[in-house]
């Protein structure tokens, strides 16, 4: 097939990429390299089944093709608040986009969602029946409401116009090629121990959090593009849950070294659990994560010490 990925450059993106040329698709890799990096695909650009498209999803656009993920959008909070109107815009008019382009073309069209629609939840773990419990005008409006507004615009197109639609939504995602200045948390504790800093843990440590190695999220995202006769929303994530300070105490001990752990403000909005329930995912896709914490920690952190290594 021939398959638009928009965000093709970013973390999540060139790794979905490169999976899709590995499976002999064509690929067209949209991105205005905000928060992706050509880097992330240099390796792909003299493939004769990759094309990279330097353009942003904001802009009207065309293409051919037969599948669409929609994965455009900063992910991390330092990203998404440094433009909050811009983010909100990438989600709402990319979303726009990319489901007028699959009407017009009669493609399947896959918008990569977020665990963060659930807000901070009242109901733990989060099944993709919770309506969530988000705060509309906080500082991570931007991505939460953005995100859920694409949402709501991808089940109208598909009620209203009949477009072929899946709708993934994504827990915390870790893995190789995430930019070590994105302030998630995965990266920063890899970041800070091996430059034997200390482990800056926001609040008392004791929120949780789920962690999926990104080779289980694109198997599931792929799965879930395409299996017929399903629109969801499917939870794409790892159930295994972790206190922050858990995951700060792992990192020290993988990668040895004198960081200690030192404890900062909690930030505004901070959800206080995070875990999804899988069950749709397991029924639907036969899918559920292969990678524990452990064992995708020991594949991550070598990519940021060969990273760290250059820049010295």
């Amino acid at each position: 097939m021939r398959v638009l990925v928009t965000g093709g450059a970013g973390f999540l993106g060139s790794h979905l990429c490169e999976r899709l040329i590995n499976a002999d698709h064509d690929v067209i890799c949209m991105d205005n390299c905000f928060t992706g990096r050509k880097k992330n695909i240099d390796h792909l650009l003299g493939n004769k089944r990759f094309e990279f498209m330097r353009h942003d999803v904001v802009d009207p656009f065309k293409a051919e093709v037969d599948q669409i993920y929609n994965l455009a959008c900063p992910a991390s909070p330092v990203h998404y608040q440094y433009n909050a109107i811009k983010t909100i815009k990438t989600s709402v008019m990319g979303a726009i986009n990319c489901l007028g382009l699959a009407k017009r073309v009669g493609a399947r069209v896959l918008q990569a969602s977020t665990s963060e629609i659930y807000g901070d939840p009242s109901v733990h773990p989060q099944p993709e029946s919770y309506w969530g419990n988000v705060n509309p005008i906080g500082i991570r409006s931007c991505y939460d409401e953005g995100k859920r507004c694409a949402e709501t615009l991808f089940f109208d197109y598909h009620r209203q116009n009949r477009v072929d639609i899946r709708v993934m939504r994504i827990f915390n995602t870790y893995g190789p090629r995430m930019d070590p200045q994105d302030g998630r948390v995965v990266s920063n504790f890899i970041c800070q121990a091996l430059r034997d800093e200390d482990i800056t843990i926001y609040g008392d440590g004791s929120q949780t959090r789920s962690f999926c190695y990104v080779d289980d999220n694109i198997e599931g995202m792929m799965r879930l593009m395409n299996k017929d006769g399903i629109t969801g929303p499917v939870n794409i994530g790892n159930p295994g849950e972790f206190t922050i300070l858990q995951l700060a105490e792992k990192v020290i001990e993988l990668v040895g070294g004198k960081s200690k752990i030192v404890n900062k403000p909690l930030p505004s909005d901070d959800p206080r659990q995070r875990r999804p329930d899988i069950s749709l995912a397991k029924e639907l896709l036969d899918w559920e994560p292969a990678i524990a914490l452990e064992a995708g920690l020991k594949k991550t952190i070598p990519y940021f010490d060969k990273l760290l290594s250059k820049g010295k």
